[in-house]
């Protein structure tokens, strides 16, 4: 339900401008603060879980989503929506890391199983939120994709809070850092602004002071991180062995997973004059081939490892997309589905082992791990999209433009395959 937000709006974007009078850029800002909110949200989990239980955090943070989502259906103006989208995805980005905590203690020795489907299978509901958009928005209203959540939300709650087994914090929980929960936000918040900017209006005088902001706050919560005894996140978990090589491979599975594939209908529009509706289903191909292979990967990592799969998947992901530049004698539809089904095929493979590796190297910070894991993913998509955007806009043939980017990001996956020889490869249980 969750995932499913990120990208259920994009369908409904003219039909919120009709229906609250206001212009383009303000309904964009319901899609660009969803993806703010969720990179905010996701690292504070861990503490949060530190000090209250992970099923308490869960019950709390679908209520937060349910409510929000019930007052954006409800919001009469565009200013409204914008505010209670930042609330909601504030309330949705603590769901994952809290439930991979509980999926954590319910499983036991099958938690690696368990986890690698988990996060393996949730990205999908952003694969199906522009085909569900626009179902609920052509039968309903573009309230319906909000108001749709309610129910949902409360079936969850009952549910959790029936069947859900208790959780208790994996640490004693010390003094808050207020300073560096500031600084985090102040680092995320200015950077995805800055970026975002970039790819919308350009606007150097928005662009370049967030950006140097965003540098500054970094600056002051490296130094913050080291010195404070109980800091918002451990320094460890950033550039400790492993976890380092890591997030920079999670951020760039975020530019090519979640990123460019969002662009791929925009470029069959832009390249190839294909319909919107027709468009749109090239993504079905791509989570098609992510659920055909997601499992069974989940299940084959006890005798691969991660570094396999997660070579493998990415060599899949850098073919599809640069397969996606090079015109052929097929139709531009069919060959645009073969190679994103590729890309999926990539994720599948590479997804499960990516989710695990991090969690392995320290079992008892789940939620923090699967909360930074999120960030940098979310971070990667919001940069990729921009740098694409701002890029193929600003050329005289925009929809080739976008496949020299898709080929670009392609090698820069290929280049830092390397760095999967420091990340620690593991068979078996754990």
């Amino acid at each position: 339900m969750m995932s499913v937000d990120q990208t259920i709006v994009s369908t409904a974007l003219p039909a919120i401008q009709s229906d609250l009078g206001t212009a383009l850029g303000w309904a964009v800002w319901t899609i660009t603060v969803y993806s703010l909110g969720q990179v905010l949200a996701k690292p504070m989990v861990g503490r949060l879980t530190d000090r209250l239980s992970a099923k308490r955090v869960f019950l709390v943070s679908v209520t937060v989503f349910t409510l929000a989502s019930a007052c954006c259906g409800l919001a009469p103006n565009v200013q409204l929506l914008i505010a209670m989208r930042f609330v909601q995805a504030l309330g949705g980005g603590v769901v994952l890391p809290a439930g991979a905590v509980i999926i954590s203690a319910a499983f036991g020795e099958n938690r690696d199983r368990a986890l690698g489907l988990f996060s393996s299978i949730v990205p999908i509901g952003a694969l199906i939120g522009p085909v569900l958009g626009g179902l609920l928005v052509h039968a309903w209203s573009w309230r319906g994709i909000f108001l749709v959540n309610v129910p949902i939300g409360l079936g969850i709650l009952a549910a959790a809070a029936a069947q859900m087994p208790r959780t208790s914090s994996v640490r004693t929980a010390g003094t808050t850092d207020f300073a560096g929960v500031f600084l985090l936000s102040g680092l995320i918040l200015t950077a995805m602004i800055g970026i975002t900017e970039l790819g919308d209006s350009g606007e150097v005088a928005i662009v370049l002071p967030c950006l140097a902001a965003a540098a500054a706050c970094a600056f002051v919560l490296r130094g913050h991180l080291r010195r404070h005894e109980n800091p918002v996140i451990s320094p460890a978990l950033l550039t400790g062995s492993g976890f380092g090589a890591m997030n920079v491979l999670n951020f760039l599975y975020g530019c090519t997973t979640m990123g460019l594939a969002t662009l791929v209908p925009l470029y069959a529009e832009r390249r190839y004059s294909i319909p919107p509706l027709e468009a749109g289903t090239l993504l079905t191909a791509r989570a098609i081939g992510i659920i055909l292979l997601s499992g069974a990967t989940t299940f084959a990592l006890r005798r691969t490892g991660y570094r396999l799969p997660m070579l493998g998947g990415s060599l899949l992901i850098a073919t599809g997309l640069a397969l996606m530049a090079i015109p052929t004698s097929l139709p531009p539809t069919l060959w645009l589905a073969i190679t994103a089904a590729i890309a999926g095929l990539g994720m599948g493979v590479a997804g499960p082992a990516s989710n695990n590796a991090a969690i392995y190297l320290a079992p008892d910070q789940i939620a923090e791990i699967t909360g930074l894991r999120g960030t940098f993913r979310q971070a990667g998509s919001i940069t990729a999209v921009s740098v694409a955007t701002a890029v193929s806009e600003r050329s005289g043939d925009p929809g080739k433009t976008l496949g020299l980017v898709f080929v670009a990001f392609a090698v820069l996956v290929v280049s830092t395959l390397p760095l999967l020889f420091r990340v620690t490869d593991h068979r078996g249980t754990w």
